[in-house]
């Protein structure tokens, strides 16, 4: 039985609000299959059907409207065949609506669901659609979403001019701890998009979250936001392994059945590395010696042996230090196969541009030990954490 629905959604509260902010405005959304509402009807069909909302064209970041198209796969202009309205990609030549996308569109709606990670592309594509809204003087909404991740976890490296992409494309730190209405505000306050502008903003905020929930505590049913992001327990994974896979010398449990939650290769000694990990007394968190053959994306039949991950009290979690110890030791009982050596100088490239800096590749490399790494990182992100908190909107 799933437990009662506590926290109502932007589009939640919107429709409760019978579509005010949107009636007699032509509507360009754009969402993928994480827009809906708390009883699972897409956001796309609520507002096509919805009186005095003229919804006039769709918007696809990653993944596509549907979520039909795999990750890093470019995506063309398509007509979705449920509302027959034109499709843009944003995620193929153009990631930011064009003059011509935004032809006859009064107000752009923004409904979908994130992961609190500054590498995870919907927050780039939210940030260029506020600077196409303000090029071209539309309004812009956000349909706010809970973090699950919680409003507290914020945590890892900030993000370094000169790592400013499309994995990255704010000066926030790697877990900002921000809803997506939250970050859209300070992007706007602090003047992030180009040329410092401002869009007309407008934030449809939660109802009934308070910023210590997990997603289990909300009550709304989970909808992958990406193929390897199955469940909500997913996006603290995520956090934990997803930098080790950007170097592709270690698979992280992309390509088996539990992603984001292993640590193997072929050459990994799965009982040391569970050992030396545990006896790091690492709070909340335990690993497990294990086996596994991944059956996609790595296709030679090759069993690897490393661990699994297991979270045993997710508030008292430190996902950086984890992260960071996780590398640490990788290096440190297998230096024969480096994680970084071995990266081709491409993957290593990606890395630091996840990660929005060279400094945790360079102390790792220099045995710079974990705790230590993280002081630092946490010292770098003091001056975000005063700036975020005027724009914080939920206790």
């Amino acid at each position: 039985m799933s437990p009662p629905i506590v926290t109502k959604t932007g589009i939640d509260v919107l429709r409760e609000r019978g579509f005010d902010i949107l009636r007699g405005k032509r509507v360009g959304l754009i969402t993928n299959p994480t827009g809906l509402t708390s009883d699972l009807q897409s956001t796309i069909d609520i507002l096509f059907r919805a009186e005095g909302v003229q919804l006039t064209a769709l918007y696809g970041p990653e993944h596509g409207v549907r979520g039909d198209a795999e990750a890093g796969k470019y995506i063309d202009t398509y007509v979705d065949k449920a509302t027959g309205l034109p499709v843009y990609s944003l995620y193929g030549k153009t990631r930011k609506p064009t003059k011509e996308m935004l032809s006859g569109i009064d107000v752009l709606v923004y409904d979908i669901q994130d992961i609190g990670v500054r590498s995870y592309t919907y927050i780039s594509t939210m940030g260029l659609a506020m600077e196409a809204a303000a090029e071209n003087g539309l309004e812009f909404v956000v349909l706010d979403r809970p973090d699950p991740l919680t409003g507290n976890q914020v945590g890892g490296p900030m993000l370094e001019p000169q790592f400013k992409s499309f994995v990255g494309a704010f000066p926030v730190p790697y877990v900002y701890g921000m809803t997506a209405g939250e970050l859209a505000e300070m992007i706007n306050g602090e003047g992030w998009l180009n040329g410092g502008r401002t869009c007309k903003l407008t934030v449809v905020p939660l109802q009934g979250w308070n910023r210590s929930m997990w997603w289990d505590e909300t009550g709304l049913e989970w909808v992958p936001t990406s193929p390897h992001i199955p469940h909500a327990s997913t996006t603290i994974f995520y956090v934990l392994t997803g930098l080790l896979g950007e170097l592709g010398t270690a698979n992280q449990g992309v390509g088996y059945t539990l992603p984001f939650e292993l640590i193997g290769a072929p050459w990994v000694r799965g009982g040391e590395l569970a050992a030396y990990l545990n006896a790091q007394n690492l709070e909340g968190i335990r690993f497990r010696q294990m086996w596994y053959k991944p059956f996609y994306f790595d296709t030679t039949g090759i069993q690897y042996e490393g661990v699994q991950i297991h979270v045993i009290d997710r508030n008292k979690v430190d996902m950086t230090l984890v992260q960071v110890h996780i590398l640490d030791a990788l290096l440190k009982l297998f230096p024969d196969w480096s994680i970084f050596d071995r990266a081709r100088p491409e993957r290593q490239n990606t890395f630091d541009k996840v990660v929005g800096t060279t400094d945790v590749r360079r102390w790792l490399q220099s045995r710079v030990e974990p705790a230590e790494i993280v002081r630092r990182l946490d010292q770098a992100r003091a001056g975000f954490m005063i700036k975020r908190e005027k724009y914080l909107k939920y206790e």
